[in-house]
């Protein structure tokens, strides 16, 4: 028994020699669990950020705590799409902008491109080109609104309206510009980069700009490689001269909302006590089956702006108008339980997925989205990740607008191959917009289905293409086959919310259209959102410990 003792002693006397006594090991955050050793001590060893409570609320977002709830429409089915049966589905909790993204947040967008990549400048000239909205979707051939074609998109009267004319593909390219320029301030603010280092890029100081993930990965590429000389007081400690993801201050990205988190944020069920909302029977965002107002105040006014009937956009001038006969100025009506507003009309709302009437939840019922494209970090021959300095990679859509692929200073990707998913059980191939949506690939008895790619798929929609002649010329080649059987392809997407020009049907928050990404319409905006990190809900994480205590 005495021999066991003395062990034992030995034992801690040895840990609390080496590294510290046995009691701080388990009780310090700066001391590992897993070694004893210290964390982020000043001379060196391991960094990591032990005092980050929980992710900020982005700038323009609110939080959105994720749940369980009926995603598919239950209510009327007049059209009789069939294309949302209702499936169970949870989702996880993320961030969503609060009002759709507004005309002048979105020149803000084209003015920094016009600053940073000058038109004049023949590399440049199709950056700032491809990013602007369409105004001439306003135009109709038997009605006169030039005026929105003239005015609505920089007219300052017009600042706080939702941005109209943008594409999907363009939506996408906006939510990554705002991803690279909130983390610009963030590190501004925590002393990674001095101050005001974002101005000496728009004022030509600094050729090149900041990419969060060239930051991430090789961080002395940003800035045209002249970080060096923009670096703030972080650069005093050698070890904390550039943040990481252990920092805990690079946010994730800004992004277009999946159907499903739209379709959850719109419901707000957080706020809904009967049970038959719960169970997919909420018609609008807001409480009731009705769009006026039922409550004494305001009773008779309209909860979103929509087309109330055959030439009706608003109704009678006055007490009974709905305040907007096109768009209407953002957070104009009451918001919905998770404080977001117009998740019901004024314009219809881009999400990320690709249209498909199938809805799997047979293979997934957990955040829920069709159109995973798996791309990984170009590699070069020096083992870096592959910076694109001065090679700009545009796209010529079907439509003819040419929009730029990648902005100077991000990294390249590439897709992911067949070798490194070999063996993988829960992905195969790095394109899965067409995974299980009816095809022979869906079925158990592939293999008796032919080997020809062509003859796999189920949505046979036509091929036109466009391409450039050597003189720069557009040449257009329409699909003129008889034999294509659909309109649906993996460049349709999914639009939501219903708009100023449709009606009530449409603002179910479960109503699903589509439209192919290169198109835009006078009444289809977009808002980001931007998934949460770490807990699900910080209130409840903190009653839970307020009640064990």
């Amino acid at each position: 028994m005495k021999k066991h003792l003395i062990k034992v002693v030995l034992s801690c006397a040895v840990v609390m020699g080496g590294f510290s006594s046995c009691k701080n090991s388990s009780s310090s955050k700066n001391v590992s669990r897993a070694t004893g050793w210290k964390i982020n001590a000043k001379e060196g060893g391991f960094q990591y950020n032990s005092d980050f409570k929980e992710q900020e609320t982005p700038p323009g977002t609110v939080f959105v705590e994720g749940g369980t709830f009926t995603k598919g429409k239950v209510q009327d089915d007049i059209m009789h799409d069939w294309n949302n049966t209702p499936t169970q589905q949870h989702v996880q909790s993320f961030y969503m902008d609060e009002t759709e993204v507004t005309n002048v947040m979105y020149l803000e967008y084209l003015d920094y491109l016009k600053e940073v990549y000058p038109p004049d400048n023949p590399n440049y000239a199709n950056i700032y080109k491809g990013a602007l909205p369409d105004t001439l979707v306003w135009r109709n051939r038997l009605g006169f609104n030039e005026t929105m074609t003239n005015n609505y998109l920089r007219h300052p009267a017009y600042a706080e309206y939702p941005v109209v004319g943008v594409n999907w593909v363009q939506a996408t390219q906006y939510a990554e510009w705002r991803t690279d320029r909130v983390n610009e301030v963030m590190l501004e603010r925590e002393g990674y980069l001095a101050e005001d280092s974002k101005y000496k890029v728009l004022n030509g100081e600094i050729e090149g700009t900041f990419s969060t993930e060239a930051y991430l990965n090789n961080p002395e590429s940003v800035y045209g490689g002249e970080i060096d000389s923009l670096q703030g007081k972080q650069k005093k400690d050698s070890i904390n001269a550039f943040a990481k993801r252990s920092s805990g201050i690079i946010m994730p990205a800004y992004r277009l909302p999946t159907e499903t988190e739209w379709e959850y944020a719109a419901q707000a069920l957080v706020g809904t006590r009967e049970y038959n909302n719960y169970r997919g029977r909420k018609k609008y965002p807001w409480e009731g089956d009705y769009t006026r107002n039922g409550q004494r105040v305001g009773r008779g006014d309209q909860l979103a702006n929509f087309k109330q009937g055959k030439g009706d956009y608003g109704g009678i001038a006055g007490w009974s108008d709905d305040g907007a006969d096109i768009t209407g100025e953002v957070k104009s009506y009451k918001p919905n339980d998770f404080g977001l507003y117009d998740m019901a009309g004024n314009v219809n709302e881009w999400v990320a997925d690709v249209y498909r009437p199938i809805v799997d939840d047979e293979i997934s019922d957990f955040n829920y989205f069709r159109g995973n494209v798996f791309m990984k970090k170009a590699i070069g021959e020096d083992g870096k990740v592959e910076i694109l300095r001065d090679e700009i990679v545009y796209d010529t859509l079907p439509n003819g607008k040419i929009v730029a692929i990648n902005l100077p200073g991000e990294i390249k990707e590439v897709p992911v191959t067949e070798e490194e998913t070999y063996l993988r059980t829960n992905f195969d191939k790095s394109d899965n917009r067409g995974f299980r949506d009816g095809d022979p690939g869906s079925s158990r008895f592939f293999s008796r289905f032919s080997d020809e790619e062509d003859n796999q798929k189920m949505y046979d929609a036509p091929k036109h293409s466009v391409e450039r002649n050597e003189e720069g010329e557009l040449v257009r080649q329409y699909d003129e086959s008889n034999f294509r059987t659909s309109l649906i392809n993996n460049e349709v997407r999914v639009y939501k919310g219903g708009s100023w020009r449709d009606r009530a049907y449409w603002l179910d928050p479960a109503q699903r259209r589509y439209l192919p990404q290169y198109m835009a319409t006078d009444d289809i905006g977009f808002r980001c959102a931007m998934s949460r990190v770490g807990s699900k809900s910080r209130t409840k994480k903190t009653v839970r410990h307020k009640k064990a205590r």
